[in-house]
């Protein structure tokens, strides 16, 4: 959503500091572009059941946005996986420095809650949403998936400990960010269908981001690829014709829950999901 765009840019931090390039480093993943999904996602549920909320909900969309970028930065660090790219950007511990890119993802992390405490909705559904995004990219969320994920590389483990590495490190995120929607919209009938689809789709972007790590080249992935051959990836547990194989079912089933909605939440939804559900094809 263009909108979300504007607004982002609108609302870079400012620091008032003589540190000669801090400011810049804080936005310079941000600006880096990226599919803004999560947000999005967010944006998509309040537009299905509340779109009279969409501009107050746009702090909170920001928010997810923080946050995500902000485990990005930590996740490429030299002692994580060192990567010299992302969204097709140079990673900010080989721009500046890794510390850095340590307290600029540190910074990031406290702003997203900072952001959400200020978006312009009642302070209890405030202090849910803070609430769910803690939750979600917290120490039983997207950090253990994380921590998970780091002690087992070159080290087997097994299809379902794969699945809750990455529920984990990539899918409650994205299932709090349509949750996060249904709380807004005072849908709170829906925050558990919303937070199943999510699981479900955190799982999906994994299986397809392993098989076009395998499959595509740098510039369209927009990182190195094949740069985690150490660490488990559903095409390395199953092979890459079954990883499309479940990439393939849990499409249908995504699908099968999108029907299960009212039919304005469904194609808010539909309009974002359908170039991801099959880009693994």
């Amino acid at each position: 959503m263009e909108q979300f765009e504007n607004f982002l840019i609108n609302q870079l931090p400012k620091i008032e500091s003589f540190h000669p390039y801090f400011e810049k480093a804080v936005s310079h993943m941000l600006l880096a572009g990226g599919k803004r999904f999560r947000p999005h996602l967010l944006l998509s549920v309040v537009e299905g059941l509340e779109p009279l909320l969409i501009k107050s909900s746009l702090s909170v969309a920001l928010a997810i946005e923080i946050l995500h970028t902000y485990s990005l930065i930590h996740d490429d660090l030299p002692a994580m996986d060192n990567s010299p790219l992302r969204r097709g950007t140079p990673t900010i511990h080989t721009v500046w420095n890794e510390a850095t890119a340590v307290l600029v993802g540190d910074g990031l992390n406290t702003l997203s809650f900072e952001t959400i405490a200020k978006a312009p909705l009642r302070d209890d559904i405030k202090i849910k949403l803070i609430k769910i995004l803690a939750e979600s990219g917290g120490i039983n969320g997207m950090v253990l998936g994380q921590a998970i994920d780091l002690e087992f590389e070159n080290k087997n483990i097994s299809l379902e400990q794969l699945k809750f590495l990455h529920i984990n490190k990539t899918g409650k995120l994205i299932a709090g960010s349509l949750k996060m929607g249904a709380v807004i919209s005072g849908r709170f009938d829906l925050e558990e269908s919303l937070w199943n689809l999510g699981i479900s789709l955190g799982l999906l972007f994994q299986i397809q981001d392993d098989i076009l790590d395998s499959t595509s080249n740098e510039r369209e992935a927009g990182k190195p690829v094949n740069w985690d051959s150490k660490k488990n990836s559903f095409v390395t547990v199953l092979g890459l014709e079954r990883a499309i194989i479940e990439a393939n079912l849990l499409a249908d089933k995504i699908e099968n829950e999108l029907n299960k909605f009212e039919i304005n939440l469904k194609n808010s939804l539909e309009k974002l999901l359908f170039k991801y559900l099959r880009r693994h094809n």
